[in-house]
């Protein structure tokens, strides 16, 4: 059930105005940055970070430690912190961090809170397009304070499909292998290089279907109230209800994924691994 009211921290603040604010402040730096030098490093053989991941992610967590001290966290960039509190929150400071580094004007910051592991609010903040992705659990999903929705496109023929292909090389093969599958009966594909903008796009309309196989909770945790709230369904491979830890998934309104997991049943991207 949804929780009437969200925490108000030690200061009196409510936790969505905590969350707006970590958001526009982290955008800020990010949106500064952009055009300037960076320093990256990486993580893994195509996964990069850069300097200002960091210091926005520590922008972000000074705020909302200092106001929430008990919740715990999970950040991309941070070791976990465990609290005295059923609140969590999660955090991707810089998703998109290729298209960043690149000089792609195309990323986000995704703030989350989640209660019991149960996502009960979130922010995907685009700064470039003054772009604020928000939803609260029984309270709709927004652009910019405006109403979105999920597509209602029913059809895969008729459908404008996006994803990314992360950095998991075989199961990236495997999402070209489905796509090639389905072509050329759907409209087109996108892929944009952030999953929190691929979800809130699918949320709010602007894409008919998202789908990635590899995300982790930080990617994910703002995209599951933002579609829930926009009437749309996060399922994972299998066709089951995704959560904070499900790393596959796809997402469109009911109808539309039912298509999907229907003309795409037994392909090696819905069966791996």
């Amino acid at each position: 059930m949804p929780d009437e009211f969200l925490p108000v921290s030690k200061n009196g603040r409510p936790a969505m105005d905590l969350i707006l604010e970590a958001a526009r402040a982290a955008g800020a730096i990010i949106r500064d940055r952009f055009n300037s030098e960076k320093e990256v490093s990486f993580k893994g053989r195509k996964d990069i970070v850069t300097d200002v991941d960091l210091a926005a992610e520590k922008t972000i967590l000074d705020l909302l430690t200092g106001e929430f001290p008990e919740f715990s966290i999970l950040a991309e960039e941070s070791k976990p912190v465990d609290g005295d509190s059923p609140y969590k929150w999660v955090v991707d400071p810089l998703d998109g961090t290729r298209n960043y580094a690149h000089g792609i004007p195309h990323f986000c910051t995704i703030i989350a809170l989640a209660k019991n592991d149960h996502v009960i609010a979130s922010a995907t903040y685009d700064p470039v397009r003054e772009e604020m992705f928000t939803a609260e659990e029984g309270k709709g999903a927004f652009m910019n304070g405006i109403k979105v929705e999920a597509s209602d496109t029913t059809e895969v023929s008729s459908a404008l499909l996006c994803c990314d292909l992360g950095y998991v090389d075989e199961k990236a093969a495997l999402a070209i292998d489905m796509i090639r599958a389905l072509w050329p009966d759907l409209t087109s594909t996108r892929l944009l290089g952030s999953a929190g903008l691929g979800v809130a796009y699918a949320a709010s309309g602007r894409v008919d279907l998202f789908f990635h196989h590899s995300l982790a909770p930080w990617d994910i945790a703002g995209g599951l109230i933002l579609a829930q709230e926009a009437g749309a369904r996060v399922v994972n491979r299998q066709g089951n209800d995704a959560n904070l830890y499900t790393p596959g998934v796809i997402i469109s309104n009911p109808t539309l994924v039912a298509d999907f997991l229907k003309r795409t049943d037994g392909m090696p991207w819905r069966t791996a691994a």
